[in-house]
């Protein structure tokens, strides 16, 4: 298993690392490393950035304007990204439904929706829990019956996360009641300006506007717009989940946060007057996090090497999205404790007197509780490692 990187890989790394230098605006920088929500527009701006330079889409094949990389060449690129204080290229389009679509979906479909993705001029949406099937999305009731050349769609999608920002959504709906659950469950693409489609907004304990619940009244949908077959939807949606759950950029901006978190230290007085890098009690804390993370980068090279002799991620991928989640959340936990007052929630952004971070840290803290729910629960993500590697 090779976990080291050869000369050209090392070479790459010097390419995106240059590019990664001057790239971003300050702006947008100055938000990552601050831990700011950035708009839509920005969103969009880096997106055409990232085309310009022929980087739209890092993980697709290059037949679909991708970039064709390997995984070592996605890990490095990844890495480098973060270490500048550069933005995720954070596109439904491009990390989940694209893949899906050139994957499974037919000509047409990756005619008409390929090229907006890769520009991101047009926004997607995902359309997967519901109330009473977020986990065990199996349960879903959003049903879709076939009148001549169109589904009519009927029920109502919650979580959906910037279902404001966005022009469409890809939602699993049932369009059979068989006796296995899953057999039932199709893919459809819906306009989100489709008569019969409104989106309620709903503000998280951080007060921030993400997510949405979606109202689906009536809703007529081509059957063109049905990705793959019907009966199908299970399968392209555990497809979809195993990319979202999976080996991604998260891992690799763990070590940038812990940076980012080791200067707050530096800066942030202790009781004594003295900084909080040099308590005893967070040094051990911020040491024993710093070693976590690394391991856990070590497991993602390790993942990677097997990936690419071909072995499958079985529940690999449920591993690192567990352990990525916990420590992002014990990252942003100790930023809060680093802040004091100053990481007051909700204080007013242009406070110049707030070291830099100290208005994000409890929003950020507060946000990144939902890490270990969505994309899947936590606790299922241990069944799932529990059936496939345990053998329970």
């Amino acid at each position: 298993m090779r976990l080291d990187f050869t000369p050209e890989e090392l070479a790459f790394r010097e390419e995106v690392r240059e590019f990664a230098a001057r790239a971003a605006p300050d702006a947008m920088r100055r938000k990552v490393r601050d831990g700011e929500e950035l708009t839509k527009d920005e969103f969009v701006a880096w997106q055409r950035i990232m085309q310009a330079r022929g980087w739209a889409a890092p993980s697709w094949p290059r037949e679909h304007g991708g970039t064709g990389w390997t995984l070592s060449q996605r890990h490095i690129f990844e890495e480098e990204m973060a270490a500048a204080d550069c933005p995720q290229q954070a596109h439904f389009g491009l990390s989940l439904i694209g893949p899906v679509l050139y994957t499974f979906g037919d000509e047409e479909q990756r005619r008409r929706h390929l090229p907006g993705i890769l520009s991101g001029d047009v926004w997607w949406c995902q359309g997967y829990s519901e109330r009473q099937a977020g986990s065990d999305l199996a349960a879903l009731q959003t049903h879709a019956v076939r009148d001549g050349d169109d589904y009519v769609v009927n029920g109502h999608k919650i979580w959906v996360t910037y279902a404001h920002w966005a022009d469409m959504i890809f939602a699993l709906v049932r369009t059979s009641r068989e006796e296995k659950r899953q057999r039932g469950i199709s893919m459809l693409l819906i306009p989100m300006d489709a008569k019969g489609v409104t989106v309620r907004p709903i503000e998280t304990i951080d007060r921030n506007h993400q997510i949405n619940e979606i109202l689906l009244d009536d809703v007529r949908v081509p059957v063109a717009n049905r990705v793959g077959a019907e009966g199908a939807g299970w399968g392209y949606g555990k497809f979809l989940l195993a990319r979202e759950r999976g080996v991604g950029a998260t891992q690799r901006r763990l070590r940038r946060a812990v940076e980012r978190l080791r200067d707050r230290l530096r800066r942030a007085p202790g009781p004594d007057g003295r900084p909080l890098a040099e308590d005893a009690l967070f040094a051990d804390r911020l040491t024993q996090l710093e070693i976590e993370v690394i391991g856990l980068e070590v497991t993602v090279l390790r993942v990677l090497a097997e990936l690419e002799a071909g072995h499958e991620p079985d529940a690999r991928s449920s591993m690192l999205k567990i352990r990525s989640a916990e420590l992002l959340q014990r990252i942003t936990e100790m930023a809060v404790e680093a802040g004091g007052t100053e990481a007051m929630p909700f204080v007013p952004l242009d406070d110049a007197t707030l070291p830099p971070g100290a208005a994000h840290a409890v929003r950020n803290y507060l946000y990144t509780r939902a890490t270990t729910i969505f994309g899947g629960s936590a606790e299922i993500q241990r069944n799932v490692i529990a059936r496939q590697i345990l053998g329970l």
